[in-house]
């Protein structure tokens, strides 16, 4: 489907919202609380293990049904059978996008081209299965016959934030032997930093690079290779390497054991991969039967957006609030605000997912957009962001849609802690909603004996406005499970913004041409005094390379 020719703005739905942003205008949250004491009850969904709270938001149920018709009227339900239907909306690589084929039951329909698509994920996914066991009751050992101790997984962009993210989330579940490490910057540090902790003898390598060619990770993984065989000798490689790859012949060349090959397809996107072989190392770390059940979450939420009317449909709610904030408000930013610390990086994660899916200039026909597309993910968990950067949250000029994330019981040891971190996650949500307004303020410094003059002075600086919109998404616990289903809706939200705004949500151009350009002046930065014509901005910049190389 090419959506050739669709403008959203031409949409009456879009124009409908227009009318009825005007409307609300003067609309503060705390008269729609008062007036509507049913409201925190109509506008909450649940699915599985997840409740969506967005009753704090500058929305009625008009606003709800207006964003969903918006999602209809946009082709949401053509493009989203077409995505499960293995059509090629990945318009300009002509390819399928089938992630959601990853997390498959056996049986369920998945095709490319004709060829079942189900049976091939099944195929890799008891590959890694095996590998995964050997390695997890020390069969699979070293050169020198002790078991794996260490995982460094190679990878950069989605062959790392994802291993990154859901490592750290689902620590409780790791194995107690195994102490996984992260690598995928350029500059050496990381993987120095790595290898200076790590022992030869007990550390397994997993290379995430989908064409075994991209320049970060290749360039580590040749690093830690470099390494290991100054301990080691050439022989003992394949023993220590594998990876998540397609290119055989690269893979040959490094010396990557057939058997610990794990490939997988043109139709799984980087930062749609984790739940492929590249999560292989996610599944060494909680063992394969929790990865299995992160994939079953994300493939129940992939149930309730196929089944689910628009407006009770979690992704196609949040993303229909994010496009009213982005489009109708002028937000440019959204923050992520997990209450569990084990979530710490699911902000970093979901910024590659919105930011390198939706950040597009050009509809899908080619023609340019007519509305702002994507929005600027940031964030930080928890109580440490109250620290940092709440302030301008609560009282600066810039409107910040916020999604609250927590779980009921804590990942910790101490449900106490984590009831202080709900506390204060309620907290939160309650004062974006409702602000403080003078008189409250000055209420308050008088019942504290403060003078009238004081009062008077230190009043305007309290204020609070209020009226900030926020999502509340809430979870018994973090499991793998749930931490499945929670990625699953937010890759569909991504998905569904996509659709409105006409977009291909599934390439990223603009990441390559600065792979390209770093490509070429790569050679430039090694001998700056030997480099060819470059612009003038460059040839100053290789100039302090060379006079500060050996300062």
């Amino acid at each position: 489907m090419s959506n050739s020719g669709f403008d959203p703005t031409k949409l009456e739905a879009w124009n409908a919202l227009k009318r009825h942003r005007e409307a609300l205008a003067d609309t503060h949250m705390r008269t729609l609380f008062r007036d509507d004491p049913g409201r925190s009850e109509r506008m909450t969904l649940e699915v599985g293990d997840l409740a969506l709270d967005f009753s704090r938001n500058i929305a009625s149920d008009e606003t709800v049904v207006l964003l969903a018709r918006l999602a209809r009227d946009a082709g949401l339900e053509e493009r989203r059978d077409a995505m499960f239907g293995g059509g090629h909306i990945n318009l300009t690589e002509d390819r399928a996008v089938l992630h959601t084929a990853l997390r498959s039951a056996p049986g369920d329909a998945f095709q490319d081209d004709g060829e079942d698509c189900t049976a091939d994920v099944h195929a890799v996914l008891e590959r890694m299965a095996g590998f995964v066991e050997r390695v997890r009751i020390g069969a699979h050992t070293g050169w020198t016959g002790r078991p794996v101790e260490a995982v460094v997984n190679i990878g950069i962009g989605g062959s790392d934030l994802g291993i990154v993210m859901a490592t750290r989330a689902l620590e409780p579940y790791r194995h107690e032997r195994l102490r996984v490490y992260t690598v995928s910057n350029i500059d050496g540090t990381d993987l120095a930093d790595t290898l200076a902790v790590v022992d030869p003898e007990t550390t397994l390598f997993v290379i995430c690079s989908k064409t075994f060619t991209t320049l970060e990770t290749l360039t580590n993984a040749q690093a830690a290779r470099r390494w290991f065989v100054g301990h080691a000798g050439e022989a003992a490689v394949a023993r220590h390497f594998v990876a998540a790859s397609t290119n055989h012949e690269a893979m040959d060349e490094f010396g990557i054991d057939p058997a610990n090959r794990f490939g997988f397809w043109d139709w799984v996107g980087g930062r749609y991969s984790l739940w492929s072989a590249v999560g292989l190392t996610i599944a060494l770390a909680v063992g394969m039967d929790h990865f299995r059940a992160l994939l079953a979450g994300a493939r129940a939420m992939d149930r309730h957006f196929l089944e689910a009317d628009p407006a009770a449909n979690l992704p196609v709610v949040l993303a229909g609030l994010a496009v009213w904030y982005n489009n109708f408000f002028g937000a440019q930013t959204q923050a992520v605000l997990p209450y569990d610390n084990r979530l710490s990086r699911l902000p970093a994660y979901l910024q590659q997912l919105q930011m390198e899916s939706n950040g597009k200039r050009v509809r899908c026909d080619g023609a340019p957009v007519t509305a702002d597309t994507g929005t600027i993910i940031w964030g930080e968990a928890g109580s440490n962001a109250q620290h940092s950067f709440y302030q301008l949250l609560h009282q600066g000029t810039r409107l910040v849609p916020v999604d609250f994330i927590a779980p009921i019981n804590g990942s910790g040891i101490n449900q106490g802690q984590q009831d202080l971190a709900l506390a204060n996650c309620f907290a939160q949500a309650q004062a974006l909603l409702n602000g403080q307004t003078g008189e409250e303020v000055r209420q308050d410094l008088a019942a504290r004996g403060l003078p009238r003059a004081e009062i008077d002075r230190l009043t305007p600086h309290k204020i609070h406005p209020g009226n900030r919109p926020s999502n509340l998404i809430l979870f018994p616990r973090l499991d793998p499970h749930t931490l499945g289903a929670l990625l699953a809706l937010y890759e569909h939200k991504v998905f569904v913004e996509g659709v409105i705004w006409g977009i291909n949500s599934f390439d990223q151009w603009g990441v390559e041409l600065g792979k390209k350009l770093a490509s070429d002046l790569a050679g430039a930065v090694s001998e700056p005094a030997h480099a060819g014509a470059v612009d003038p901005a460059t040839a100053r910049l290789l100039g302090y390379v060379q006079r500060w190389r050996d300062a």
